[in-house]
């Protein structure tokens, strides 16, 4: 079995990726219904949006599978991201790279593949429309043709994704992209034993900014700090403006290291570009996930915003 090679834009990739935070997020009629679509129209067993992570293709949507996931190593999809192509392989059991494959061997019992590219906003290869069937097929160039179609299908609906669920302002996500986010990814953290820590921003003195220097001053203030947000926190931290002047960050993974991020940002603070960053501080909520307490993600914010607030009341009383 042949793996399948990393491609040179790997790093960029998987941050592009990431940037959309579409990854273990609920099942969506927008992409269930291309899937649908491309698996009558092709008459094949399953059809699937697969996004292809550092370590596992996850499916977006899927058509007569049941796997959500599988792992990157055993792919056909981690080699369809690596050219800007159809990936068609009309029987497996006749190509060496994929003959002993365990796709192949055992369930699905994968013998046609072809898969098209999806792409980011950026337009970097993301994952592919892909079509798998048990029985070998030929695949003609107007077939190529049609998944490309399907593919740019959803292209369009990633870019709708990403402009519905990122703040206009900030660049980060924002309230209804974070809460998508969070109802998957707390159920799942929950039943890997993995930690979960929310951290809830308010910031200092930005109502008087504003009425010192305006709403545009306003704007670059909260431009400022979710920059630097970005900048201390990790990349698959989940990153997010709720709205005005209030942000959030999720945290997951076997630790969260959310002293270490909160030191950066303070080492950090200085080097945000913002001609008004001086005049702003912040008040910060932590929260971890703990299943007998909270029953959701709104649990959790509540808990982290009321810390929060008693954050602010100590620093308004100079014990901070």
């Amino acid at each position: 079995m042949q793996e399948p090679p990393v491609p040179l834009d790997e790093t960029v990739r998987l941050l592009s990726l990431h940037s959309l935070r579409i990854m273990d997020t609920a099942p969506e009629e927008r992409f269930d219904r291309v899937t649908r679509m491309a698996k009558r129209i092709f008459d094949v067993n399953i059809c699937l949006v697969s996004l292809v992570d550092s370590d596992r293709q996850w499916f977006k949507s899927r058509q007569g599978l049941d796997a959500c996931e599988t792992p990157r190593a055993v792919s056909f999809c981690g080699h369809a991201i690596l050219e800007e192509r159809a990936f068609v392989i009309e029987d497996a059991h006749t190509d060496p790279r994929f003959a002993d494959n365990p796709l192949v061997t055992g369930d699905p019992n994968v013998r046609f593949y072809a898969g098209y590219p999806v792409h980011s906003r950026e337009g970097n290869r993301i994952g592919t429309l892909c079509l798998v069937d048990d029985k070998p097929r030929s695949f003609s160039a107007k077939d190529v043709a049609t998944l490309k179609d399907f593919a740019a299908l959803v292209d369009d609906e990633l870019a709708s994704a990403a402009e519905i669920n990122v703040d206009e302002l900030t660049k980060v996500a924002n309230r209804r992209g974070f809460q998508q986010v969070a109802h998957h990814l707390l159920p799942l953290c929950k039943r890997n034993n993995l930690e979960v820590e929310v951290l809830f921003f308010d910031l200092d003195g930005f109502k008087a900014l504003n009425d010192k220097f305006g709403h545009e001053a306003g704007d670059e203030a909260l431009q400022a700090f979710a920059k630097l947000l970005l900048k201390s926190f990790r990349n698959s931290d989940v990153v997010a403006r709720l709205g005005g002047d209030e942000f959030v960050v999720l945290m997951a993974g076997q630790q969260a290291f959310s002293d270490r991020a909160l030191k950066r940002m303070q080492k950090r603070a200085k080097d945000v570009a913002s001609n008004f960053s001086e005049h702003l501080g912040w008040s910060v909520g932590r929260a971890r996930f703990d299943p007998d307490r909270h029953d959701d993600i709104d649990d959790l914010l509540r808990e982290a915003d009321e810390r929060m607030y008693a954050d602010k009341s100590r620093r308004k009383k100079g014990t901070a």
